[in-house]
């Protein structure tokens, strides 16, 4: 009964504070969404192209797992489609557990975003800590678009190592089909 008689008697203006503050905090979030956002499609990204095939996701992972074996590293390997979708995966024998869950969401990351996972991972490293707010980002270096002919068809994501290593096999994966 009190706190309702302290509301009615309330002057307008100290019933508005709390809305301002909102407000205030409303339209810094919105600033800030819009400068990261005006710094992410500053860069170039490929247009999409076709959905990548079984076929040659098979190709990005066998090349990846090349990689992965010449240097004796145990790592999953996931590869999706421009939506995000599984279209392939494969896990090294004795690949620690959470890099089955890592992988997918690297090349989620690479394939919504159109760009590395690295690009993200750079970021927060440069004290943009609003990335970690970003929904679907994994920021962590290891997933990488699949190009062909200058278009988008897909994405590799690659945990078990350092997230350097994981990156490099992702580029290999990548590079075994990518055409100009």
């Amino acid at each position: 009964m009190m706190c309702i008689a302290r509301v009615l008697s309330a002057s307008p203006a100290a019933l508005n504070r709390p809305f301002a503050m909102i407000k205030k905090l409303l339209f810094a979030c919105v600033a800030l969404f819009a400068s990261i956002s005006a710094q992410a499609s500053a860069q170039d990204a490929p247009a999409y192209g076709p959905q990548i095939t079984l076929d040659v996701a098979r190709k990005v992972a066998a090349a990846a797992e090349a990689e992965a074996k010449k240097n004796n590293w145990r790592m999953a390997i996931a590869i999706v489609d421009n939506h995000g979708t599984m279209v392939y995966y494969q896990m090294l024998d004795d690949t620690q557990f959470g890099s089955a869950f890592i992988s997918v969401e690297k090349a989620k990351t690479a394939a919504l975003f159109r760009r590395t996972s690295k690009a993200f991972e750079d970021n927060v490293a440069g004290g943009r800590n609003a990335i970690l707010g970003l929904v679907g980002v994994t920021p962590v270096e290891g997933g990488v678009p699949i190009i062909v002919g200058g278009k988008q068809i897909g994405a590799i994501g690659v945990s078990g190592m350092s997230s350097a290593q994981d990156g490099q096999v992702a580029k290999a994966g990548a590079d075994a089909v990518a055409k100009p």
